[in-house]
């Protein structure tokens, strides 16, 4: 599955992102509230990557990003049906997240029709995270303390849940 917006390009993940994908994974601002470290080899990001395609083979709906030709990032679900995304700080403050997750979590209703919500797990100390994700209408559900060690720190988790939206209610497009 291929999804677009207005200014981006969503597409399955392939061996060939490999070093635009390094580009972000690597970088340490950009995984500052991610569940492991910044990346300090290739092999890391290589693993990281099987594990997408597998992931987008499981659930066709894990992608990269890119913005003008370029891979920024990753977005879409990792199973069904917990959201993720990360993109690189070149790219922050610009709303490409907003713009990618509003496609996916309609497209992801649309390919699980019998699905009645889509999680998320943050670190709470993740403020734009926690506006995008209720943006959408996620809602917190419940925190958890010392939920996973990186670089020797304990951090805590937020977990979110957005509800299948009423079917009665106006539908948003998904352009594929």
């Amino acid at each position: 599955m291929i999804l677009r917006t207005e200014r981006l390009l969503l597409r399955p993940p392939q061996p060939e992102d490999l070093s635009a994908l390094s580009r972000v994974f690597s970088n340490s601002d950009a995984m500052r509230y991610w569940s492991h470290s910044a990346h300090d080899s290739r092999s890391k990001t290589e693993k990281t990557l099987k594990g997408m395609i597998a992931s987008s083979a499981e659930t066709g709906l894990e992608f990269v990003i890119e913005c003008n030709g370029e891979v920024v990032g990753k977005a879409g679900l990792w199973r069904v049906a917990e959201l993720g995304y990360i993109l690189h700080p070149d790219y922050w403050g610009h709303g490409l997240a907003r713009e990618a997750l509003e496609v996916i979590i309609s497209a992801t209703w649309e390919r699980y029709p019998d699905l009645n919500e889509i999680t998320a797990e943050i670190d709470p100390r993740n403020g734009a995270s926690a506006r995008l994700l209720t943006h959408f209408g996620f809602k917190l559900t419940h925190s958890a303390r010392s939920t996973i060690q990186i670089n020797g720190e304990w951090c805590d988790s937020d977990y979110y849940t957005l509800l299948r939206p009423d079917p009665d209610g106006p539908k948003p497009s998904v352009v594929f």
